[in-house]
């Protein structure tokens, strides 16, 4: 995908990310963390980073202006991780139904290019399935693609 992205920090062990989303509203620290749930299984968490505590708050509402790059950003991300861990699958979900679907929205807007790259399935009555652009899911999985 070629869209703009923000400069990432990459943390040690390549599952911290950060960035700076710069907007509307100022200069604001995000986060994103890949957290082993099971062998080869990711949990994706982003959210503003609390400066002061070095916290992740993926209940933040930014509204910095910049949803596109944030989002494409956060996608380099999975596509630097699953780069260095190509065995592993990542698990995503939004903290509430309303990001849960605007994740849904970003998949879908970029699915062309990005199933070239990953398989992606959607959790749908407590069953995976392919992911479909039209329906709503409960959670996400992505796996990249042999290399």
């Amino acid at each position: 995908m070629n869209l703009p992205v923000y400069e990432l920090d990459v943390g040690e062990g390549i599952t911290t990310f950060e960035f700076i989303s710069h907007g509307q509203k100022g200069n604001i620290s995000k986060m994103i963390k890949f957290t082993e749930m099971m062998p080869s299984v990711y949990n994706l968490g982003f959210g503003d980073k609390n400066v002061e505590t070095g916290e992740m708050d993926d209940l933040a509402i930014s509204n910095n202006g910049d949803a596109e790059k944030v989002l494409a950003t956060v996608v380099s991300a999975v596509y630097t991780f699953t780069k260095d861990n190509p065995e592993s699958v990542v698990y995503a979900t939004g903290s509430t139904d309303a990001r849960n679907r605007l994740y849904r929205i970003g998949i879908s807007r970029h699915y062309d290019d990005a199933i070239k790259d990953f398989d992606i399935f959607g959790l749908r009555n407590g069953e995976w399935v392919n992911f479909d652009k039209n329906v709503d899911y409960e959670a996400f999985l992505a796996k990249r693609k042999n290399l």
